[in-house]
């Protein structure tokens, strides 16, 4: 069992390990010869070879410098943090508040052509109403016991979803038909929402494809909300977490994974007929009344 829920995570940190531990070895130091020039107890080089923990920039130049590797540091501090980005806890992203994590996704953004994006539970990010993005990133801020900064957040993520808007990028779209139903906020924001996808799913780079809840034999149960960014990064968000997944092979996997759901879908004017179907409930007095 890793010690990440990405395997992606724990290869990234696991390679890390095993560069430091050869050039440990290559300088003909033991763990504890390493540990005494450092001025760390032992234990610590035998963690950061394992990697059951990750080396500080300060750790991997010390422990450069002192097996004659120094050349060698900035590389393995790159490969450190870049193994340490693929699984990021949101209490850390969001110290300052929502309103920045929003904004450090636009470099990402901008640099994707093709957005692949599956949701099970919620409108995806890229096509949320402010007031939709408003009550969601609330409970978010809440839960996560962080500055609650969710109007400008939510401004924030309606200004960097007009990316939907812009040339040069493509958007495929897949959501359960549950995502329909859930109220995030009051009906007029719902509604709101709906209603925005209703104008959203014509866009011309847009994909819209909902999966009706009825469908028979489904080829795939429902799965964890994911992004992938072109074939290169697929970012999952947990509640605790985000993940990052860049190994071939599990990019590999997600994209089939999209593939069969999206094929159970449904497209254009049968999307719409679900979208206003969910729109005309929100005025049907519950059952039972």
């Amino acid at each position: 069992m890793t010690d990440s829920p990405s395997s992606s995570a724990q290869a990234a940190r696991e390679a890390v390990a095993g560069r430091l531990r050869a050039i440990r070895k290559t300088a003909g130091l033991g763990v504890v010869g390493l540990a005494g020039r450092c001025g760390w107890h032992h234990a610590k080089v035998s963690r950061i070879e394992n990697a059951k923990t990750p080396p500080s920039p300060t750790d991997i130049r010390l422990w450069c410098t002192h097996s004659q590797a120094q050349d060698q540091a900035d590389d393995l501090i790159a490969a450190s943090l870049n193994a340490e980005s693929l699984y990021r806890e949101w209490r850390q992203r969001t110290r300052q508040g929502l309103r920045q994590l929003q904004d450090s996704y636009l470099d990402l953004f901008r640099a994707t052509r093709l957005f692949r994006v599956y949701s099970p539970t919620l409108v995806p990010g890229l096509l949320q109403t402010e007031e939709y993005a408003r009550a969601l990133l609330s409970g978010n801020a809440d839960l996560l016991e962080v500055p609650n900064d969710a109007d400008a957040a939510a401004q924030a993520r309606v200004k960097r979803s007009r990316i939907v808007r812009q040339a040069g990028h493509r958007f495929l779209f897949v959501v359960e038909e549950a995502v329909l139903r859930y109220q995030l906020g009051d009906k007029e924001a719902i509604a709101g929402q709906l209603g925005y996808l209703l104008t959203a799913g014509a866009l011309p780079a847009v994909s819209l494809g909902i999966i009706p809840k009825d469908t028979p034999e489904r080829i795939l149960s429902p799965q964890e909300l994911f992004h992938m960014y072109d074939d290169t990064l697929v970012s999952m968000d947990l509640m605790s977490a985000q993940v990052n997944v860049t190994q071939p092979t599990e990019i590999s996997l997600y994209l089939k994974a999209f593939e069969q759901l999206r094929s159970m879908a449904v497209y254009g004017a049968d999307a719409r007929t679900l979208i206003t179907a969910a729109i005309e409930a929100l005025d049907q007095p519950p059952k039972g009344d």
